[in-house]
């Protein structure tokens, strides 16, 4: 699977990046091919409803085309009202084009809002059905998804963050509600890579190219020098370590990282113990109580090493902080649906944007101080009163973190 459209051209000299971030903008172009661009009017959803009415408003507003793909989409309430809008706008004449995942949407998917869907217009494709997994097992990979959370409405507006069409309480996995996620809503050329990240998706799976649309004029707005960068196991496996990792070197004084799943390997866990030690206050937020049971031993196995470099944990909770986050030096962040470890790196196709916004990262860090303040703090006095039972349990699953 690739990317093989041409990339959109060049938008922003690589000058205008400051100085510290280029390496990290330098690795997510090489990526995809993708030039440094532009985003205008950048808007940071944090409030559940606010993501799903700010996108029900502009499929309403939709004047010609509607793309989205996600990785889960539940027969809940928030799944039944982006369905039905969706079909409103394909019977008003909007081309709807909508990708999902066939393992995260595969209940959706034989449901009659599906059918309905379907009916009314919504050209529809599923990424790498999950029919009788047994027999692919013997004739293709069953472990390759397309976990990308993204929306194009009219080359206008784009949508990308961690956010899958579901209700925060998560009807498959309710114990663990509510689901805490983060949408960004974006303008600007910078739309072109999204489409074209859709579009590429759409023609893999679906057998169908998608006609270009020409994006409106760009208002005279402030310009965000920002970058798409799309991972996959046949695009670039080392995508999000490296773009993080370098991220991650280049911050100076501050570093705020939030993910579900943290395994995040060798590479990154030494990147972030080294910029504590150089004197960066780094802190990780994860949940307190994680869907994976093995994620959540495996993760503890680096706190110590973590902790004693000088690294601030927090434990968020309740239910399931899925916000994939990093924002360093209150100016650099990136945010998407790639998880920091091996799953994201290699088996799944992600998507997430780097940009250097300062009143962006200011938002931004509204929202994870917020999230910090609902979380636990894991001190070296936490880990005293761990007992033995738990550190070894922590220490026989983090063998199995190179696959986790």
């Amino acid at each position: 699977k690739t990317l093989d459209a041409l990339p959109p051209p060049r938008e922003i000299p690589f000058e205008v990046v400051p100085e510290a971030w280029r390496p990290a903008f330098a690795r997510a172009a090489s990526v995809n091919g993708y030039a440094i661009s532009r985003a205008t009017q950048p808007r940071l959803l944090v409030p559940a409803e606010t993501q799903i009415d700010a996108l029900l408003a502009d499929i309403e507003a939709a004047r010609d085309s509607v793309h989205i793909i996600s990785y889960i989409w539940l027969d809940d309430p928030v799944g039944r009202a982006l369905a039905q809008a969706l079909t409103r706008a394909a019977k008003r004449g909007i081309k709807v084009c909508v990708l999902v995942d066939g393992l995260g949407a595969r209940k959706f998917i034989r449901t009659p809002i599906w059918a309905a869907m379907r009916a009314a217009g919504v050209q529809t494709g599923v990424a790498f059905p999950f029919h009788w997994p047994l027999f692919k097992l013997a004739t293709s990979r069953i472990d390759l998804r397309n976990h990308r959370k993204l929306a194009v409405i009219d080359a206008r507006v784009a949508y990308i963050g961690s956010r899958n069409i579901a209700a925060p309480e998560f009807e498959i996995k309710a114990r663990f509600a509510p689901w805490t996620d983060i949408m960004l809503r974006l303008e600007g050329p910078v739309l072109a890579q999204h489409a074209h990240i859709f579009a590429s998706d759409w023609l893999t799976h679906t057998g169908q190219a998608l006609a270009s649309e020409n994006a409106p004029p760009t208002p005279d707005l402030p310009d965000t020098p920002a970058i798409c960068f799309a991972s996959g196991p046949m695009l670039d496996t080392r995508a999000i370590p490296d773009v993080f990792g370098a991220a991650i070197g280049a911050a100076n004084t501050s570093l705020t990282l939030s993910t579900p799943y943290f395994v995040p390997g060798e590479g990154l866990d030494a990147a972030l113990r080294a910029a504590a030690r150089r004197g960066v206050r780094v802190r990780l937020i994860v949940p307190r109580r994680n869907d994976s049971r093995f994620v959540g031993f495996a993760s503890r196995s680096y706190y110590p090493a973590l902790i004693a470099a000088g690294v601030e944990i927090f434990e968020h909770g309740p239910g399931i902080l899925h916000a994939k986050t990093l924002l360093a030096d209150d100016h650099a962040l990136i945010l998407g649906s790639a998880n920091l470890d091996r799953r994201s790196y290699e088996l799944n196709y992600e998507a997430c944007i780097l940009m250097s916004d300062p009143v962006l990262a200011r938002d931004l860090a509204a929202a994870q101080e917020m999230w910090i303040g609902q979380s636990i703090h894991v001190d070296r006095q936490s880990l005293a009163r761990w007992s033995v039972l738990r550190r070894l349990m922590n220490n026989l699953i983090s063998i199995l973190a190179p696959v986790l």
